[in-house]
């Protein structure tokens, strides 16, 4: 690769690691707290070690949003703006002539299908990134308006200690809200890795959010691709093994009949 390409792929990387570890936090938090409402044998498996199950729901929501700030402040030094920047400041990594040489250098047979694959290949304008900024602006809005205080007052930084100030900043949230923001930081990562390793528009696909839908339609474990279903169906087959082993050493063992022999 050139120094441009490492320079992205770099930045592309570590966007990859902070927006999959933040689906995998919140998506942990949530998948949990929806299973133990529902399910009294889990919450009883659960209630057996409690301090353990509080302190993971806590490091959850605390590291969910401190990775917030890290994606979304822009004085994070790998944050959602610079991976922009460095894309659209070296826009020519993306051209079907660089794309060609990274696709040459991946397979030994190229030559035989290279020349029909660049026909479908895109090639990124200043416009697309335009609309990725728009989007990122978007959900900036609302990381700054009900989420950046908690993160930097409470969590970051204890600067807000009263239970009905904490209270307050807490009451502007919103779960599906924040499930929203999450999923699109992770169909932006999918959407730039597309563009740049298969030549493909980057457009923003949709991507499941809610708990309760991938619990209720969940997928063969070979379907899923997003991090967030893979965190709450991972977290149901935990759980639903907590318990079940938890059942069987609790109840007493029925004793067997004594028969004559």
């Amino acid at each position: 690769m050139t120094k441009n390409e490492k320079k992205f792929t770099a930045e592309l990387e570590i966007f990859r690691s902070e927006a999959q570890a933040g689906a995998q936090f919140l998506y942990g938090y949530l998948s949990f707290n929806s299973i133990v409402s529902e399910k009294k044998k889990t919450l009883h498996a659960v209630n057996r070690t409690p301090f353990f199950w509080n302190t993971t729901m806590g490091a959850y929501q605390t590291s969910f949003f401190i990775v917030l700030g890290r994606i979304f402040d822009q004085k994070s030094p790998h944050n959602i703006d610079r991976l922009l920047k460095v894309a659209q400041e070296n826009i020519e990594i993306f051209s079907k002539v660089s794309l060609e040489k990274r696709k040459r250098a991946e397979s030994d047979n190229a030559h035989e299908w290279i020349g029909d694959y660049l026909k479908s290949a895109y090639e990124p304008k200043a416009k697309d990134f335009r609309a990725l900024r728009k989007k990122v602006n978007e959900h900036r809005s609302i990381y700054k308006a009900n989420y950046r205080d908690i993160r930097h007052k409470i969590y970051a930084h204890k600067e807000i200690t009263d239970s009905e100030e904490v209270q307050k900043l807490f009451s502007n949230t919103n779960i599906r809200e924040l499930q929203k923001v999450f999923v699109f930081v992770n169909a932006l990562y999918e959407a730039l890795w597309q563009l740049f390793y298969n030549g493909r528009k980057p457009i923003l696909r949709r991507m499941r959010y809610s708990v309760k839908s991938m619990r209720k339609a969940r997928k063969p474990e070979w379907q899923i691709q997003t991090v967030q279903e893979r965190m709450v169906a991972e977290v149901e087959d935990c759980l639903n093994h907590l318990a079940n082993n938890v059942q069987q050493v609790v109840q007493p063992r029925r004793a067997k009949k004594w028969r004559a022999s």
